[in-house]
């Protein structure tokens, strides 16, 4: 098993986060980019997002089951839908690559895109939605 964190395998960067979220509310809607970069625990001035603070402390929080999920059993999912917005999130965490992608299709989604709303471009509790 290979150990994706390692230094031969991390990419050189300067912060600890380096995050871009590209946020579509609808299809055909237009696409709104946001940045989160941070080094030495705070959010750096490049920051786009609303509170960067709080997005922050999401990815700090989530950030390693969201990004990067252990394999496990299947997961039962309540089929309800929470609405067409979706967002992908690439970039670096802790020098390991993000590629990700958040929707609404249903409730295990809609409980993912809640816990990292403040990363995709809501503040802490909301949709997400701008």
């Amino acid at each position: 098993m290979t150990d994706t964190a390692s230094p031969q395998n991390a990419r050189h960067n300067p912060h600890d986060v380096d995050l871009t979220i590209r946020l579509t509310e609808a299809p055909g809607a237009p696409e709104y980019t946001f940045r989160l970069e941070a080094g030495d625990g705070a959010p750096s001035a490049a920051s786009t997002l609303p509170d960067p603070a709080a997005a922050l402390e999401a990815v700090r929080r989530h950030g390693e089951a969201i990004f990067f999920p252990k394999p496990g059993p299947p997961r039962l999912c309540t089929q309800q839908y929470g609405g067409p917005q979706t967002a992908i999130v690439t970039g670096w965490y802790l020098g390991r690559e993000v590629n990700s992608r958040f929707s609404r299709t249903d409730g295990c989604e809609i409980a993912r895109w809640r816990a990292m709303a403040p990363l995709l471009g809501g503040v802490a509790g909301s949709t997400g939605a701008i």
